[in-house]
């Protein structure tokens, strides 16, 4: 494969390329959109209604993309969505994202992602131009056991909540559909994709710590923080969706070869506890400065309390890494919500300008991330 070093390779790759998302009103699924668009791609967009405050709202992804309100987890009411159209790629985002949600609801988050999943893949696999499929997970797919080294792909998928059991069910069923339908030589493959806990602007989700933050420093009211020592790999939101456009450019473009599972993880420095992302998310609001408070709650929903991802494969294969550090990737959130209070009419160009400054970092080749032995020397003595 030749190593696609920067935006240009990728937007001839993906431009003219009709692609399939699901997810677009979400956080992550509206910054994807967007930079697809960017690229030339042709992109439809099927999700529930976006929330009246969220990324897609406020940047009108649904007046940029061919966006489609509909539900994933029938298959009536996702070919309805589709309306018989046809995909060169499909990008299966849409999902029941919060873990604390799936202790209220578990069997709503169950039906959409993992009934939802397989609704997706049954319709992706009647495509006659599909040439490729990328499922979105979580790093919490895999089974957690507390331990300090960062998990690989070929770990054993699990979950000891509902939504992080969801996740490896999506897995396994990526997996099953993969072996069943998406195995042909020189026909469409399958992907899985697992990133760490992403922020990023325009993430207006319940138990969001940096939306939360945002939200206080509106209201002066102070975010409430459960868990400050627990251990996340904490990335921008636009790491991972290079991840996952670069992966769809080489399930497009050579197949089998990249089909399988892909974590696209952080660097060593920003694996760190939510009490020290708090902490640094403050410090980057300058004068409209929002407060927290700890607050453990008894009987809480348990969640993991370290979780780390090993990225050596994307690095090997697809030639990517972070290019932000942590301190970085703060900033750029921070900046997003503060423009976003000055002047919310401008951030639509706001946001299309992080792009361009992320992938002219990205032509320059930098690597923000030291290589996997060092991190896990660093991830122990921290």
């Amino acid at each position: 494969m030749a190593a696609m070093l920067d935006e240009t390779a990728l937007s001839q790759a993906l431009s003219g390329r009709r692609v399939l998302v699901t997810g677009h009103t979400g956080f992550k699924g509206g910054w994807l959109s967007l930079w697809l668009r960017r690229l030339g791609a042709t992109v439809v967009g099927v999700a529930l209604p976006p929330a009246r405050r969220s990324f897609c709202t406020a940047v009108g992804i649904d007046r940029l993309i061919e966006s489609r309100i509909g539900d994933i987890r029938t298959e009536n009411t996702l070919r309805e969505a589709i309306g018989g159209q046809d995909f060169d790629l499909v990008i299966h985002m849409a999902a029941q994202a919060i873990v604390r949600t799936s202790y209220e609801a578990p069997v709503d988050t169950y039906m959409t992602n993992v009934v939802g999943t397989a609704v997706v893949l049954e319709a992706a696999r009647r495509m006659p131009s599909l040439g490729g499929v990328i499922v979105v997970t979580s790093d919490k797919c895999y089974d957690n056991r507390e331990w300090v080294w960062p998990y690989r792909e070929n770990d054993p998928m699990g979950g000891r909540d509902p939504y992080s059991s969801s996740k490896g069910c999506a897995e396994l069923v990526a997996a099953a559909y993969r072996a069943s339908f998406f195995s042909a030589a020189g026909g469409p493959q399958l992907a899985t994709v697992r990133a760490g806990n992403v922020i990023g602007g325009g993430d207006w989700g319940t138990d969001r710590l940096v939306a939360d933050l945002a939200r206080s420093a509106g209201s002066g009211v102070p975010a409430r923080i459960r868990n400050p020592v627990n251990v996340r790999p904490w990335q921008h939101v636009l790491e991972p969706v290079r991840g996952y456009l670069m992966l769809g450019a080489a399930l497009l473009d050579h197949g089998a070869r990249f089909a399988g599972a892909w974590n696209f993880g952080p660097g060593a420095d920003a694996d760190v506890n939510v009490g020290r992302l708090a902490d640094l998310a403050v410090s980057k609001w300058q004068g409209e400065c929002p407060d927290y408070i700890v607050e453990r709650q008894d009987g809480a929903p348990a969640e993991s309390v370290v979780l780390r991802l090993d990225s050596t494969k994307a690095r090997a294969e697809l030639r990517w890494q972070p290019l932000l550090h942590l301190e970085e990737a703060v900033a750029m959130t921070v900046d997003w919500y503060r423009a976003h209070r000055r002047e919310p009419e401008r951030i639509r160009a706001f946001s299309e300008s992080q792009i361009n400054d992320y992938a002219a970092r990205w032509a320059t080749g930098e690597d923000a991330a030291p290589a996997q032995a060092e991190k896990e020397v660093i991830a122990t003595c921290a």
